[in-house]
């Protein structure tokens, strides 16, 4: 059994968790994931690691309460018990040698990208962050990204915080300013990705991919994470989850990440339903 130390609220659907856990936390790297239930009956899902503490032996998890497991994930509180918590898994994210970056997160992502940027900095690497959120209600993690950047552009798509825009509207500028990275970073929404790969492809900086936001069960057996890259078939949970973003193929990743949209949302009804009949 795992132990919730801490839980705070980022936002009204994204919570914030350290979990007591130090074997994993001893070889925990930015990039990786781990595998919970939250009980013995619960299912299995993949969270990337948004932090972790070697010396206090905890790891933290950000999570967005989309599904039947990630409600019954939120109504736990600090003091309760997860069933399972493993990992480190995946492949961590290559920083070694890394001078100037660019770390491109979206939404929930920023909780993954955060870790990255956190690496960077302190290896001494020039680090250039741009976070995006749909409105200022749905920002996270913002203080947490200036201590881990020597700039920070926070962007909302409808200008009610930072500045108004999508996350490339800074980046095409820095590349129309003649700006070079060695390393363009992003990790986020699908469509997102797709348009930061396709503003930094004419460049020539090398552009990486999480693909973190397709997982389900995080061993490839489901097959959920199933993707196109470089004309091949590749597992996010097993051969990524980070991928040369030239590669690949977003399209057909968008079009799969819907299979499972409307078997998720009726869980997630039956769950609420229950906790609200419960709570009765």
């Amino acid at each position: 059994m795992y132990k919730i130390v801490a839980k705070k609220c980022l936002n009204p659907t994204v919570t914030m968790m350290d979990i007591e856990a130090p074997f994993v936390a001893a070889k925990a790297q930015p990039g990786q994931f781990i595998i919970l239930r939250t009980d013995a009956d619960g299912e299995r899902i993949p969270l990337t690691i948004a932090g972790y503490d070697r010396t206090a032996g905890t790891v933290k998890i950000i999570f967005q309460i989309v599904g039947a497991t990630t409600e019954k994930l939120n109504h736990k509180e600090a003091g309760d018990f997860l069933q399972d918590f493993v990992g480190p898994l995946g492949m961590p994210t290559e920083i070694e040698g890394l001078k100037k970056v660019c770390i491109v997160g979206g939404g929930v992502g920023c909780a993954i990208a955060l870790p990255i940027a956190q690496a960077l900095h302190a290896a001494g690497c020039e680090v250039t962050s741009v976070i995006g959120f749909r409105n200022k209600d749905l920002l996270i993690l913002e203080d947490e990204f200036k201590a881990a950047s020597d700039r920070l552009f926070v962007m909302t798509d409808d200008g009610s915080y930072g500045r108004h825009g999508n996350v490339c509207v800074p980046l095409n500028e820095m590349f129309e300013a003649g700006e070079k990275f060695d390393k363009v970073i992003t990790i986020g929404p699908l469509i997102m990705m797709k348009f930061v790969v396709a503003a930094t492809k004419p460049t020539g900086i090398p552009c990486v991919v999480s693909m973190n936001p397709i997982m389900i069960d995080g061993t490839g057996m489901c097959g959920g994470c199933r993707l196109i890259v470089g004309g091949k078939t590749k597992f996010a949970c097993v051969d990524g989850p980070d991928f040369n973003g030239y590669e690949v193929d977003f399209d057909s990743a968008m079009e799969r990440g819907t299979m499972f949209r409307d078997f998720e949302r009726h869980a997630h009804e039956e769950t609420c339903n229950l906790f609200n009949k419960e709570v009765k």
